[in-house]
């Protein structure tokens, strides 16, 4: 395969994130057992800057890419990226939806508060009253919580991670990849040309330290910081529950699963 230019912006968050996902693959040697989905945005276009196999899908339509991928074949790794906009506007219903079904796949969303790939728009997770071409007195609503939003959806494994922090961020996506159901794994990702955020976080961030199994401990934490004002914002996992996954349920699934097969060799 070859591949793309990368067309970032210089210094952009994503390279982090793109450095740190080749190296997750690599170390757990999953290469050859992975299928990638992304959406449209700047995040999808890592697409073209990863050696996998897998689907560039339309906005907002990542995760049922991603279920059909698993549907096909159950052995699959399947890893899926979104944007805040492509997957808290378009994708809200299937993010929901996806918590709830608990099948074996990691999604890994890029949040830098802002449609940047159209020049800054308000996203459903822009702090109210953020300014651009389009909103020139200032966006209105409330913003959404995704971490809040996907414990009270079920998800089985819920975290956080900032894009400038590799170490932490290449520790957990071992781990959400390795997670037996759905995980969910949201990077904040400042676009520093649109939207700079990093002194901010900066100033909030801390490591999460709680027991993972509680879910009243989770939301309390995934409270602190609602996207919109200022406060405490924690990184690393809020919540992980062992129970059993989509495949698991659906017998011609799970034995194509123990037989190593797809629909294919059926």
């Amino acid at each position: 395969m070859e591949l793309g230019k990368i067309t970032w912006c210089s210094g952009c968050p994503n390279f982090s994130i793109l450095n740190s996902v080749r190296k997750v693959v690599e170390e757990l040697k999953i290469k050859e057992k992975v299928s990638i989905a992304t959406g449209i945005g700047c995040h999808g276009k890592i697409f073209d800057y990863l050696d996998l196999s897998g689907i560039y899908c339309l906005h907002g339509r990542t995760l049922p890419t991603m279920l059909g991928m698993k549907f096909g074949n159950p052995n699959l790794k399947v890893i899926g990226f979104s944007g805040d906009g492509d997957c808290y506007a378009e994708g809200m219903a299937h993010f929901i939806h996806n918590c709830r079904y608990n099948a074996d796949m990691t999604l890994i969303v890029h949040n830098n508060q802002t449609f940047s790939l159209t020049t800054g728009q308000p996203t459903p997770v822009s702090e109210e009253n953020y300014k651009d071409k389009t909103m020139v007195k200032g966006s209105f609503g409330n913003t959404i919580n995704p971490i809040r939003l996907a414990l009270s959806s079920g998800c089985s494994f819920v975290a956080r991670v900032y894009a400038l922090d590799s170490e932490m961020m290449n520790e957990v996506l071992k781990e959400a990849i390795n997670h037996k159901g759905f995980s969910f794994v949201e990077i904040l990702q400042p676009c520093i040309v649109l939207h700079d955020t990093r002194e901010m976080i900066n100033k909030n961030l801390y490591k999460l330290n709680h027991d993972r199994k509680d879910i009243g401990k989770a939301m309390a934490k995934a409270s602190e910081w609602d996207y919109n004002k200022e406060g405490k914002i924690g990184v690393g996992v809020f919540y992980q529950e062992k129970k059993k996954c989509l495949e698991e349920k659906w017998d011609l699934l799970s034995s194509f699963m123990k037989e190593g097969k797809s629909w294919h060799d059926k």
